[in-house]
């Protein structure tokens, strides 16, 4: 399958939450012009046609939202985060909703949503049901390591597409605010780390990307603090699944998934 026909996959469940991630996912599709499959796993065969009445009206409203689209519908059965999952594998990118609240609410509970991010080959994108849809700038938290590329450059692909300023934040890893026996190199030494590391990892970028207008951070509050508060008025934060690099605190999962719970915005998590 080529890229252009991979489809973007968004889980659905009747909640408010799975519905905006669909209507996101149906934004994205277009500007990739790429399709849309909405998918709700159904394990109660007694309601399957109410299962698939409610992915129609989802389909229904996201056509409704974004006219030319090639939608497509799918009721299946299985367990919710393992067939996310296996869809990720054909698939350009899955979109879900931060935590189920509708018929189908044990379909895309956060742990679910969580457990996608954490596992899906393909980038996930995580929607917060009261996530405003705003026009300010793509965030991306940066850590130093080889994982984190991936996700940087889907940062840079996204504001490309959106015309957007990409934010790049660098933070100092978690270690550098725990209290221990041992002292913490310089601060300012640090700092200017964090700055050089930024700035080397955003150069083969900004040459690919003259396009996109970046504006570099580089922060000395906790990771998870430093990304939330960048978040803030942004229309979506894209972080690495782990960090391996010198800042290996910066982007492990236990902040990724901080991010996750907490962003007041979608959550792109890239698989390194």
């Amino acid at each position: 399958m080529t890229r252009a026909k991979q489809p973007i996959v968004a889980g659905v469940d009747g909640s408010e939450s799975s519905m905006q991630a669909a209507l996101w996912a149906a934004g994205e599709a277009q500007l990739l012009s790429a399709p849309l499959l909405l998918v709700l796993v159904n394990n109660d065969p007694i309601r399957k046609p109410y299962a698939e009445e409610v992915v129609r009206d989802i389909g229904s409203r996201c056509q409704e939202a974004v006219t030319e689209l090639e939608i497509s519908e799918e009721v299946t059965y299985g367990h919710p985060a393992e067939e996310l999952v296996h869809r990720s594998a054909s698939a350009r990118l899955v979109v879900v909703g931060s935590r189920g609240q509708g018929a189908f609410r044990d379909t895309l509970l956060g742990s679910t949503s969580a457990a996608v991010a954490t596992h899906a080959s393909s980038p996930v994108v995580v929607v917060p049901s009261d996530s405003a849809d705003l026009p300010g700038p793509v965030v991306a938290g940066v850590d130093g390591s080889p994982g984190c590329r991936p996700a940087l450059r889907f940062a840079f692909e996204i504001a490309n597409r959106r015309r957007s300023e990409l934010v790049a934040l660098q933070a100092l890893p978690n270690a550098y605010f725990i209290p221990g026996p041992y002292d913490h190199p310089d601060r300012d030494e640090l700092l200017a780390h964090a700055k050089q590391q930024l700035t080397e990892q955003l150069s083969p970028l900004t040459a690919s990307y003259p396009e996109v207008v970046v504006r570099q951070v580089v922060s000395n509050i906790p990771p998870v603090q430093a990304l939330h508060e960048a978040a803030e008025h942004a229309q979506l934060l894209v972080v690495g699944h782990r960090g391996r690099g010198g800042f290996t605190g910066l982007l492990i999962g236990s902040v990724a998934r901080g991010v996750l719970h907490h962003a007041p915005c979608p959550v792109a998590v890239v698989p390194g």
